[in-house]
C-alpha cells in the first residue's frame, strides 16, 4: 500500500533538486526572482540547498526498504537475499542502463554536456566513467576528478544508496536477530558528522558525495521503519509535530549554504525528515484531496525517473541556449519549459519502460 504523504515528500524533494540544478547554469538572480531578502537573492535562497532534497530521498529510501522487508519477511533476520537483490535490480537497472545509453548516444554527436570533461585537469576515459556508473562508485570518481560527466553526475547518490543496499540484506541476516543491526546503524549515524567534519568545505565535495557523508540519512530511515513497526503507539498531536518539523526544515534550508553547515545540518535535516515520515506512517491510508497535493503525489511517484533524466533535458537546453549568453527573459521562459519537459519525459519512461520492465523482471525471477 502506498503512503501518499511520503509521495508528497518525494515530490517536494525532487522539485528542490530540479530548481537547484537549473539555477547552476541559468542563474536567476537577474530575473524578478532576484529580489534581495536579507542580503541574498530570493532565487539563491530557494535554489542553493537542493542537496537537502537528496537527504530526504535517502531517509525515505531507508525507511521504505526496511518497512517492506519487515512486511514481507516478518523480521530482518528472515530476509530473502535473492528476492531482495532482484527487486533492487528490477527497480534500479532499467533506468540506469537507459540513462547510460542516452548519454552515450548524445555524446557521440559531440554534444558537450554529454562528453567527458577534465575539471581538475586529469582526463578520465569514458569507459571508466561508465564502469563507475554501473558499479556504483560514481561518487568516488567525482570526489577525485570533479564532475567528469555532466549528465551522469547525478549517479553519485545512486552509488551511495546501492552500496548500502548491497550490504543491507547480509547485515540483516548476520545482525538482525538481536540488537546488532541497530548498533550498526547507530554507529553509522554517529560517524557521519565526524566524517563530514574531516572534509568540511573541501572543493572535492567529499562532505556531500562520499558514502560515509550520506549513509546516515539511509540509516536514520531504516531505524525509523524499525521503530514504527515494533512500537505502534499513537502520537500525541501529530499535526503539530509535522508543522513544527516542516518549519524547522524550512528555517534550516534557508539559513545558510549547506557547505557552511554540513557537519551537523545534514544529520538534523535527516532526523526531521524521519520525524515527518514517522508521523505519516501512523495513518498511511489518507489520500490527497487538493490539486496541489495530487500534483506532488504524481511528481513523487516518478521522482526516480525525474532525478536520473532531468540533466538530459537541461544538457540539451545548454546546447541551444548557452548559459552565459542567455538573458533574464529567456531564463524565465526556459524554466517552465524545463519542468514540463522533465515531467513528460519521466512520465513516458515510467509508463512505457521502467514500470513494465520492473514487473517483468520480478515476475520472471521472484516466486511468490
Amino acid at each position: 500500500m502506498r503512503n501518499y504523504k511520503i509521495d508528497i515528500l518525494r515530490g517536494v524533494s525532487i522539485l528542490l533538486v530540479l530548481i537547484h540544478h537549473f539555477n547552476i547554469p541559468y542563474k536567476l538572480h537577474d530575473t524578478f526572482l532576484g529580489i534581495l531578502i536579507g542580503g541574498e537573492s530570493l532565487s539563491t535562497l530557494i535554489a542553493r540547498n537542493g542537496n537537502y532534497g537528496v537527504t530526504i530521498f535517502f531517509v525515505i529510501s531507508g525507511f521504505l526498504i526496511t518497512q517492506h522487508t519487515l512486511q514481507r519477511s516478518g523480521s530482518l533476520a528472515q530476509i530473502k537475499l535473492k528476492d531482495f537483490y532482484i527487486r533492487r535490480i528490477a527497480r534500479i537497472m532499467p533506468c540506469l542502463v537507459l540513462l547510460v545509453a542516452l548519454v552515450s548516444v548524445l555524446g557521440s554527436f559531440g554534444l558537450q554536456p554529454f562528453i567527458n570533461q577534465s575539471p581538475n585537469g586529469v582526463e578520465v576515459s569514458y569507459a571508466v566513467t561508465i564502469f563507475s556508473a554501473l558499479s556504483f562508485w560514481m561518487n568516488l570518481l567525482i570526489i577525485k576528478y570533479g564532475w567528469v560527466n555532466y549528465a551522469l553526475g547525478v549517479l553519485w547518490s545512486l552509488s551511495v544508496e546501492e552500496v548500502f543496499y548491497l550490504a543491507f540484506p547480509v547485515l540483516c541476516l548476520a545482525l538482525g536477530r538481536g540488537k546488532g543491526f541497530i548498533v550498526f546503524l547507530l554507529a553509522i549515524i554517529a560517524y557521519a558528522p565526524y566524517f563530514r567534519a574531516l572534509h568540511f568545505g573541501e572543493e572535492s565535495g567529499a562532505y556531500l558525495y562520499h558514502y560515509f557523508s550520506s549513509f546516515d540519512g539511509i540509516a536514520i530511515g531504516c531505524l525509523t521503519a524499525m521503530y514504527a513497526q515494533h512500537f505502534k503507539v499513537a502520537i500525541y498531536r501529530p499535526r503539530v509535530i509535522v508543522i513544527v518539523s516542516v518549519l524547522l526544515m524550512v528555517a534550516l534550508y534557508f539559513y545558510a549554504p549547506i557547505k557552511e553547515l554540513s557537519t551537523w545540518s545534514i544529520s538534523v535535516f535527516a532526523l526531521l525528515t524521519a520525524l515527518l515520515i514517522f508521523c505519516f506512517a501512523q495513518d498511511p491510508k489518507v489520500k490527497p484531496v487538493s490539486y496541489a497535493a495530487r500534483s506532488l503525489v504524481w511528481i513523487g511517484q516518478r521522482s526516480y525517473e525525474m532525478y536520473l533524466f532531468h540533466l538530459i533535458i537541461l544538457g540539451l537546453m545548454k546546447v541551444v541556449y548557452f548559459p552565459k549568453e542567455t538573458v533574464a527573459t529567456e531564463k524565465l521562459l526556459l524554466l517552465p519549459v524545463y519542468f514540463i519537459a522533465v515531467f513528460i519525459m519521466s512520465w513516458a519512461i515510467e509508463k512505457y519502460y521502467s514500470t513494465p520492465l520492473n514487473l517483468k523482471i520480478r515476475q520472471a525471477w521472484i516466486r511468490s
